[in-house]
């Protein structure tokens, strides 16, 4: 039997759709309004490093083109501590209003798998974009008689454990993007780690260890002086400060590991806001003198969308808690 509806039950459908759509644009309202507004006062953008340092210079660099392009001053907080998990701490317990923002590097999807965090590296965040990009290099020392990656390889398996490589300590990016390349290879050398890739790097030159990931603004350097052999980078593609230089993977070994910088927020942030971040710090890093400051590193400009920062984000804390398991990685 067929439901018959009279007047009253129409007007209550009617009246209650129509409720229900005004509070729904009422709720939207005031996030809409606040992201027209925004930004409307300074932002500020925390670096968890010590100032002088690569995050650092990239952060100041971005915070200058942001503020012209928001209208609003960007003020660099450094707060510096316990391997770079306090700034960022601070930075994911603000207010989600757009005016904290905090510059992360890899180590954020490293200290996962070797630290108990006081947050949830991907639920307590909102990804805002991808700054930049860099590669390791592959280097030895000239004394080590390889010239390409596969020559390493080989002289690697003719003396398993005798070769041995530098860090700038134990659990860093270093450590374990080589480490994940001895697994990829095959083959095993002993990690010598050291307070800071400059003592590690020291060191790789004067011989006393074989072979290191460098970066770039260390490694031309001494590749032109032939203090160094750059034996492959480490992104997929080739570099533009060296062109000349092979991958990994041209070499014949599936592996690639990129350095790379990003900012995040609180989590919560409004959409709009983030969008309106994302598309300020895309045109920024596209721009010739942030693209100019980046080149002078060997670091390359990398415009993106939160999205594909997410899952960049996501896709390294399982890599590198594989790392870490399989490797036998501890910290202190």
């Amino acid at each position: 039997m067929t439901k018959q509806f009279g007047f009253k039950a129409i007007r209550n459908m009617f009246t209650g759709g129509l409720l229900s759509a005004a509070v729904a644009a009422v709720a939207v309202w005031p996030a809409a309004a606040h992201a027209d507004e925004y930004p409307s006062k300074p932002i500020k953008l925390i670096v968890p490093f010590a100032a002088g340092g690569g995050n650092d210079g990239i952060a100041r660099t971005l915070g200058q083109l942001l503020s012209t392009s928001l209208k609003q001053p960007v003020v660099i907080e450094n707060r510096p501590g316990a391997g770079g998990k306090l700034g960022v701490e601070i930075g994911l317990r603000a207010e989600p209003d757009g005016y904290t923002l905090t510059l992360i590097s890899n180590s954020y999807s490293v200290n996962p798998s070797l630290y108990k965090l006081p947050f949830d590296p991907v639920h307590d965040m909102t990804p805002i974009g991808m700054i930049a990009k860099a590669p390791f290099f592959l280097s030895v020392n000239p004394g080590v008689p390889a010239n390409s990656v596969q020559e390493l390889i080989a002289l690697a398996k003719q003396k398993p454990g005798e070769l041995t490589y530098a860090s700038s300590g134990t659990g860093g990016i270093s450590h374990l993007a080589m480490e994940l390349f001895l697994k990829t290879a095959g083959i095993s050398m002993t990690h010598v780690p050291y307070k800071g890739s400059a003592p590690a790097l020291t060191d790789t030159v004067s011989g006393q260890v074989n072979a290191m990931l460098t970066t770039a603004g260390s490694t031309l350097p001494y590749r032109e002086d032939k203090r160094l052999k750059v034996l492959a980078v480490t992104l997929p593609e080739r570099v533009s400060s060296a062109t000349d230089i092979p991958t990994v993977r041209e070499e014949g070994v599936p592996y690639d590991v990129t350095v790379w910088y990003g900012i995040i927020g609180p989590r919560g942030m409004p959409p709009a806001i983030q969008a309106k971040l994302n598309e300020a710090i895309n045109a920024a890093v596209k721009q010739g003198e942030m693209a100019d400051r980046l080149r002078t590193t060997g670091e390359e400009s990398a415009p993106g969308s939160p999205e594909a920062f997410r899952d960049q984000i996501v896709k390294e804390i399982k890599l590198w808690s594989d790392v870490v398991r399989d490797a036998g990685v501890t910290v202190n």
